[in-house]
């Protein structure tokens, strides 16, 4: 299943609160109820203005409509073509 990278501009991401973090989790966790086992979130990072998640899906469509019904930005959606860890560096 493709894995993706959706990055999401929320200003003050940062300095978001325990219970405001824990809000759109829980909305984000009802979305992915109702869409089905294909999509699932795997963590998100957060920055000072952005949240970057990581997601695995059928298609970039799934993720978008994930967002749209979760009320989420999605400003740049981007499939993971390969995955690198420092034993990448072994032979």
């Amino acid at each position: 299943m493709p894995k993706f990278v959706i990055e999401r501009e929320i200003p003050g991401a940062g300095n978001l609160s325990d219970a405001e973090v824990q809000g759109i989790s829980s909305k984000s966790c009802e979305v992915l109820h109702k869409l089905g086992p294909e999509i699932q979130w795997v963590e998100s990072f957060v920055t000072d203005d952005k949240i970057y998640c990581i997601y695995i899906a059928p298609n970039e469509e799934m993720i978008k409509k994930h967002a749209e019904e979760g009320g989420f930005p999605a400003n740049r959606i981007s499939a993971v073509k390969r995955i690198i860890n420092p034993t990448s560096a072994e032979s």
